[in-house]
C-alpha cells in the first residue's frame, strides 16, 4: 500500500512538470497509472489533460482501438501511445473536464502484456469484458484523485475501446453517468465493411445492454470503411432492445475512411452533437478556459505537397510535444509523444530513408531544436 501511494503521489506531481507553451490554462502530462487487476500489481500508460486550477471536475476515462491482427501486431500495439485523444482531451478540458486516456494490458508501455485474445474466433463479447477490467482498474484508481468529482464520470471509447466501455459499463461502477461510443466495433479482417463476424458483434452489443443503465451516445460516420451505418444501426437495435438507453448519431463523412474522426478530425465535427447529450446529463458544455490560437509557424523551404499539407496539419495541432523534421529533398516526418524528446525521435523515424538524412525543423510551436 505505501508502494501505491507513493506511486499516487507521482502520478499527481508529473502532471505540472511539462511545458506548456500552447496549452496556457491547462495541465497535460504523460503518467503511469498504478492499478491492480487480477490480482496482479502493474501501470497503465495514460496522459492526463484537465484545467489547471483547484476544484474537482467531471472526469472522462478514455480508451483505444485495436489495429488488425497478423505479422507485426504486436510491434503495432507497442508502439501506441495515449496521446492518440489529445485533440478530443483539450476540447473536453477546456469545458471543465479532466481527461484520462488509457492505455489497456500491453498496448504502449502498459505492462501485463497483451490479455484480449479471443478464445474464439469473433467471441467479442469476452474480448471486451477483459478490456472492461482495464477501465474498472483506472476508474477504481482515478475517481480517488483530490481534482477528481467522482461522482460524475465519463466513459469514452474508440472502436474496439468503444465496446470496451460498453462492457465497463454493463457492469455499472459508481460514478459513471453516461458513455460516448465513437465507431465501436472489434476487428475488421474481411475487407472495409466487413467485420469477421458481423452478426456476432450484434449479438455481444445485444449481450452488454441487458444490464447497462447509463445513458449513451453511439457515433459512427457516414463513411466508416469497417463499422458502416448499416451495421452500427443494427448493433444499435440489439443493443437497446433489452433496455439500454441509448441514442444513434450517424455523422458526415470524413476523409477517406471516417472510423477515426474523432482522433483525426477537429472536435468542431462532433461536439455539437455531444453537447446536448452533456446537457442532459448535468455535465457542463460551455467553454471555461479559451486558448490562443497558436502562433504562425514560417514552413520549411521546397516541401513536397503531402509535407506541405503535413506542416499545415502540425502547426495547427495544440501540443507542445510536437516536432517536425525535414529532408533536403522535401521529405518530412510528424511525430507527437508523451514527451517533447519522444516526438523529436518520432519526427526523424517518420522523415529518414536510406536514402538522405533528416534533421529537427520545429519542436513545438518554434523553429529550431529548442
Amino acid at each position: 500500500m505505501r508502494i501505491l501511494l507513493a506511486l499516487l503521489l507521482s502520478f499527481v506531481t508529473v502532471a505540472h512538470a511539462e511545458d506548456r507553451g500552447l496549452l496556457p490554462g491547462l495541465i497535460a502530462a504523460p503518467m503511469l497509472l498504478p492499478v491492480r487487476i487480477s490480482g496482479k500489481d502493474m501501470t497503465l500508460d495514460s496522459y492526463v489533460i484537465r484545467p489547471d486550477r483547484p476544484g474537482r471536475f467531471p472526469l472522462v476515462i478514455m480508451t483505444h482501438g485495436t489495429p488488425g491482427g497478423g505479422e507485426g501486431f504486436f510491434d503495432r500495439i507497442a508502439r501506441r501511445t495515449p496521446i492518440s485523444f489529445n485533440v478530443a482531451a483539450v476540447a473536453l478540458a477546456q469545458r471543465g473536464y479532466a481527461t484520462l486516456s488509457i492505455m489497456r494490458r500491453g498496448f504502449g508501455r502498459s505492462g501485463g502484456g497483451y490479455s484480449e485474445g479471443l478464445p474464439a474466433p469473433c467471441d467479442y463479447t469476452s474480448g471486451v469484458r477483459i478490456g472492461a477490467d482495464d477501465v474498472i482498474a483506472a476508474l477504481a484508481v482515478a475517481r480517488n484523485e483530490p481534482w477528481v468529482d467522482a461522482d460524475h464520470i465519463l466513459l469514452f471509447g474508440h472502436s474496439t475501446g468503444g465496446l470496451t466501455m460498453l462492457a465497463a459499463a454493463e457492469r455499472n461502477p459508481a460514478g459513471v453517468v453516461g458513455i460516448l461510443n465513437f465507431d465501436g466495433g472489434y476487428h475488421s479482417f474481411a475487407g472495409p465493411g466487413q467485420p469477421c463476424g458481423a452478426d456476432r458483434l450484434v449479438d455481444t452489443a445485444a449481450t452488454l445492454g441487458r444490464t447497462v443503465h447509463v445513458p449513451a451516445l453511439w457515433l459512427y460516420a457516414e463513411n466508416d470503411q469497417f463499422y458502416g451505418p448499416d451495421l452500427a444501426r443494427q448493433m444499435f437495435a440489439a443493443y437497446t432492445s433489452g433496455g439500454a438507453p441509448a441514442r444513434l448519431q450517424i455523422l458526415p463523412p470524413f476523409g477517406k475512411n471516417g472510423h477515426d474522426l474523432v482522433l483525426e478530425g477537429a472536435a468542431g465535427r462532433w461536439l455539437s452533437v455531444v453537447e446536448p447529450f452533456l446537457a442532459e446529463l448535468k455535465l457542463p458544455t460551455a467553454v471555461m478556459i479559451d486558448l490562443p490560437e497558436p502562433a504562425a509557424l514560417a514552413a520549411p523551404p521546397s516541401l513536397s505537397p503531402g509535407c506541405q499539407r503535413a506542416f499545415t496539419g502540425y502547426a495547427a495541432q495544440r501540443s507542445d510535444a510536437k516536432a517536425f523534421a525535414v529532408n533536403d529533398r522535401g521529405g518530412c516526418g510528424y511525430g507527437t509523444g508523451r514527451s517533447v524528446a519522444e516526438a523529436r525521435d518520432n519526427a526523424i523515424a517518420e522523415c529518414s530513408n536510406k536514402d538522405t538524412a533528416c534533421h529537427v525543423y520545429a519542436v513545438g510551436q518554434h523553429v529550431g531544436e529548442n
